[in-house]
C-alpha cells in the first residue's frame, strides 16, 4: 500500500495522521502505527446501504435524509410512541421526515422489492438536564471514595450502609450531594484487582459494597448467625476493620461467606418475589452472563488461584457464547441466580440511599462516576468481544509528567460497531449509570471525541488518536440526561482539545475546575473567574490532598517511589510548590478570605484556620457546584491513588482516618462545613445583587435611549 493510500485508509477509519502535543506542536503518526491500528480495526468492506444504520438529529434541525442509489423506495417511520408515517422517495432525492417528531428513538424502514434497509432515527434535546435550583443557586457536597469510609458497622470497607449515613450527615450540615467513585462491578473472586477505573463491567455494581448486616435473610439465618458470632469470624472482622488500608481479600472472604448464608435463607422466597423476577427480566442476557462470569471466575479461582484473565482459560471458555460455557450455565442455574441476586441486593441498597437523599431535599443527591472503559479480561469483553478492539489499549501520549505516555490497559470500544448497532451499547451504559442519581460524572470526557489507541504490547508512544462520533454521542447524552433527570459533569482535566470545549459547554455539560490547576502566568484565578457551568474542588482522587499539597508530602512520596530521576528535579518541584503556595495566598488575599489578623506566608504550616480560609476561597467561586473531600476536612496526607504506580503504592485502599460516627462530631469539621455553607450563600447573594444591578443598568440605559430618541 502506498503512503497516500495508507493515509486515506487511516483517515476513513478515523485514525488521526497527526496531533497537537502538550507543547502545542504538531506531531506526526508513524506509518507503522497506522498499519497496526488498521489491522486491529479490520473494518469490513462491502456495499454501503442506502442509508446509515443510525441518524441523530437535535431538536430544531431539519429532519432530512438522502437515500443513496437509484430507483423508488417505499419508506415507513415507526415512532417510539407507536405512530406510523409512510411515503415514497427516489434514490438521490431528499426524504423529509415529519417536523413534529418528538425527542426519542424512532425506526425508519426503506423497502424496494425484496431489498430492505433500516435506520434508527434519534431526536435529541439541545442541552443536558439541569436542576432548576442550580440555575440561580450554588451548592456544595462531599466527594467520597466509598471504600475509604470507616464505621462501627461496616466490615472493613465502606458500604451502602455507610453511604446512607453519609447522606444523612452531609444533608444535616448543609450539603446537597455525595459524589462517588465508580461503583462498577470488579472481581469479587479475585479481590486484589481493586481499581474502580479498571472494572469488570460498567453496567453492574461492585457487590462488596453490600451492607450485609442489614439484610433480613442474613439476620434470620441460624447458620449465618452461628458463623457471625463465632470467635474466628469476630477476630477476622475486628482485624479487617482495624487496618489503615482496605484488606480486599479479607473483606471478600467475609462478605461472600455471609452472602452465601443469606442466599440459602432467601432462595426459597426469591423465586416468588416479583421484584427480583422483574430485575432478572430487565437485566436479560447481559445480567445472566455477568453472573455466569462471576460464577465461573469463582470456581476457577479456587482451582487455579494464580490464574488471571479469561484469556488464560481453556479455549472453549474464552467466550460467553461457546458450547462449554452454555453447558456450564445449564448445569449451574442456582449459581447464576446467586450472583444475579447479589446485583439485585446491591441495586436495592443503592436505590435506598438515593431515595433518602431526595427525601432530605438534596438538590443533586448522589452523583455517580462512569469510568472510561473496562479491563482487558473483563466480563464485558468476555460476553461481547465484537464491541471491543482487544488488539489495542487506550491511554495517553507522552508528556512532561509522563515521558513514556500512559497505557491504561483498557480495550477501546469500536466506534464503527457502536454506530452499526444504533448506539444501543452507549445508551444502555448511560441508563445503567444514570439510574438512581442526580448527576453523572464522565471520566476523561474527551473520549467522546477521541481516544489514544495503542497497539497491544507496544509502548504508549506508539499510539494514535482515533475519532469517535462526538456530535451523535453528545446528543444521545443530552437525551438520556433529560429522560433520567440526571445532570452531566465532564472530567476535562489535562490536555483538552479545543474542538470539544465549546461542544461540552453548548450541551450543558459541567466542566471540572481543580484549584491546583486553576492558575495562569503563576497567578491563581480569583473565585469570580470560575465559570458557573462547572464544579470546583481542591483536588481529586489522582492528586494530593490539600494537606499533602501544602506540606509537600506528595513530592516526598513521589521521591520515595522513584518518580524523580534526579535530586535536582525534586528540588525544582519543591521550589515550584513554594511559589504556588505564595501565589495561592495572594489570590486569597485579593478575594478577602484571609482573616484580617492572620498573615500566613508560603512557609506557614497548614493550620485549621488556614484550611478554613482555603475552603472559604473555594466556597466563593462562581461554580454552581463545589465538591469537598473528607480527607481535607481531616487534614490527611496520604493519597488514595498515585498515578504511574501499580505495585509500588497500595492504590485504592487507604481508609479515612476516623469513623463516620466521630468525623462529624469534630469541632474543626463542623466549623469548616459551616464556613463553606455560609461562603456559598454569601457568594450567591452577591451574584444575585450583581445581576440585579446589571438589570437596573440595562433598564436605565434603555430608558435613556428612548428619551434621546424623543
Amino acid at each position: 500500500m502506498t503512503i497516500k493510500k495508507l493515509d486515506q485508509a487511516a483517515r476513513e477509519a478515523g485514525i488521526a495522521l497527526s496531533f497537537i502535543n502538550n507543547k502545542g506542536e504538531s506531531q506526526t503518526i508513524s506509518d507503522e502505527t497506522k498499519q497496526a491500528l488498521l489491522a486491529i480495526m479490520n473494518t469490513p468492506e462491502g456495499k454501503a446501504p442506502p442509508l446509515p444504520p443510525v441518524q441523530v438529529f437535535t431538536v430544531g434541525e431539519s429532519l432530512q435524509l438522502v437515500p443513496a442509489g437509484s430507483g423508488a423506495w417505499r419508506w415507513q417511520l415507526a415512532t417510539e410512541q407507536g405512530e406510523t408515517h409512510s411515503g415514497n422517495v427516489k434514490g438521490g432525492a431528499t426524504l423529509t421526515l415529519p417536523s413534529d417528531l418528538t425527542e426519542g428513538y424512532h425506526q425508519l424502514t426503506l423497502e424496494k422489492g425484496r431489498q430492505q434497509c433500516q435506520t434508527r432515527i434519534i431526536i435529541a434535546p439541545q442541552r443536558c438536564y439541569l436542576p432548576a435550583v442550580l440555575e440561580t443557586e450554588k451548592r456544595w457536597g462531599a466527594l467520597v471514595q466509598l471504600y475509604t469510609l470507616r464505621s462501627e458497622q461496616n466490615w472493613g470497607i465502606g458500604d451502602f450502609g455507610d453511604l446512607l449515613q453519609m447522606v444523612e450527615q452531609v444533608a444535616a450540615h448543609g450539603g446537597d450531594f455525595i459524589g462517588l467513585n465508580p461503583l462498577h462491578a470488579l472481581y469479587p473472586a479475585q479481590p486484589d484487582h481493586t481499581s474502580p477505573y479498571s472494572p469488570s463491567s460498567r453496567r453492574w455494581l461492585n457487590v462488596l459494597y453490600i451492607d450485609v448486616s442489614s439484610l433480613e435473610a442474613f439476620q434470620q439465618s441460624d447458620e449465618a448467625q452461628r458463623w457471625w458470632h463465632s470467635a474466628a469470624t469476630r477476630r477476622a472482622l475486628k482485624q479487617a476493620r482495624a487496618t489503615q488500608w482496605v484488606d480486599y481479600r479479607a473483606v471478600a472472604e467475609l462478605k461472600l461467606t455471609a452472602l452465601r448464608f443469606a442466599w440459602q435463607q432467601s432462595q426459597p422466597h426469591a423465586a416468588a418475589q416479583q421484584a427480583f423476577q422483574q430485575f432478572l427480566a430487565a437485566g436479560g442476557d447481559h445480567l445472566r452472563y455477568q453472573a455466569a462470569f462471576d460464577g465461573i471466575l469463582a470456581e476457577r479461582s479456587q482451582q487455579h488461584p494464580e490464574e488471571w484473565g479469561w484469556e488464560r482459560w481453556p479455549e472453549g471458555w474464552r467466550n460467553a457464547h461457546q458450547p462449554e460455557v452454555q453447558q456450564w450455565c445449564a448445569q449451574h442455574e442456582d449459581e447464576i441466580l446467586f450472583w444475579s441476586w447479589l446485583q439485585w441486593v446491591a441495586q436495592q441498597q443503592f436505590t435506598a440511599c438515593w431515595q433518602r437523599s431526595q427525601k432530605l431535599g438534596m438538590a443533586v443527591g448522589l452523583y455517580r462516576d462512569l469510568a472510561v472503559g473496562v479491563a482487558q479480561h473483563s466480563a464485558e469483553t468476555w460476553q461481547d468481544p465484537q464491541l471491543y478492539k482487544l488488539g489495542a489499549s487506550v491511554g495517553a501520549p507522552p508528556d512532561p509528567l509522563g515521558p513514556l505516555g500512559q497505557n491504561w490497559a483498557l480495550p477501546p470500544l469500536d466506534p464503527h460497531v457502536m454506530r452499526q448497532r444504533g448506539y444501543q451499547p452507549f445508551i444502555d451504559l448511560l441508563r445503567a449509570n444514570m439510574r438512581d442519581c442526580g448527576a453523572l460524572r464522565i471520566d476523561h470526557v474527551m473520549a467522546l471525541l477521541r481516544l489514544w489507541w495503542i497497539p497491544y504490547g507496544e509502548g504508549a508512544d506508539k499510539g494514535a488518536y482515533v475519532s469517535y462520533p462526538v456530535h451523535d454521542l453528545l446528543a444521545i447524552l443530552a437525551l438520556e440526561s433529560q429522560r433520567e433527570r440526571c445532570m452531566v459533569i465532564g472530567e476535562d482535566l489535562g490536555t483538552v482539545p479545543q474542538e470539544i470545549i465549546g461542544l461540552l459547554r453548548d450541551r450543558g455539560i459541567f466542566s471540572w475546575k481543580v484549584l491546583f490547576f486553576e492558575q495562569e502566568n503563576k497567578r491563581y484565578r480569583l473565585p469570580s473567574d470560575y465559570p458557573r457551568q462547572s464544579i470546583a474542588s481542591a483536588s481529586t482522587h489522582d492528586l494530593p490532598t490539600l494537606t499533602a499539597f501544602w506540606n509537600e508530602d506528595d513530592l516526598r512520596l513521589r521521591s520515595e517511589l522513584g518518580q524523580f530521576a534526579k535530586k535536582s528535579l525534586l528540588n525544582a518541584a519543591i521550589r515550584q510548590r513554594h511559589q504556588e503556595r505564595a501565589a495561592l495566598l495572594q489570590a486569597m488575599r485579593q478575594a478577602g478570605v484571609i482573616p484580617a489578623r492572620s498573615n500566613p506566608t508560603a512557609d506557614t504550616a497548614l493550620t485549621p484556620n488556614l484550611n478554613q480560609a482555603i475552603h472559604r476561597f473555594l466556597a466563593h467561586t462562581d461554580s454552581a457546584l463545589l465538591g469537598l473531600q473528607p480527607e481535607d476536612w481531616l487534614e490527611m496526607e496520604k493519597p488514595v491513588n498515585v498515578p504511574g504506580t501499580v505495585d509500588e503504592y497500595p492504590n485504592w485502599r487507604r481508609k479515612l482516618r476516623v469513623p463516620l460516627e466521630k468525623m462529624f462530631s469534630y469541632r474543626k469539621v463542623q466549623t469548616l462545613l459551616k464556613v463553606v455553607s455560609e461562603g456559598r450563600k454569601q457568594r450567591q447573594k452577591r451574584a444575585a445583587a450583581l445581576r440585579g444591578c446589571r438589570r437596573t443598568e440595562a433598564i436605565s440605559s434603555k430608558s435613556a435611549r428612548r428619551a434621546g430618541a424623543r
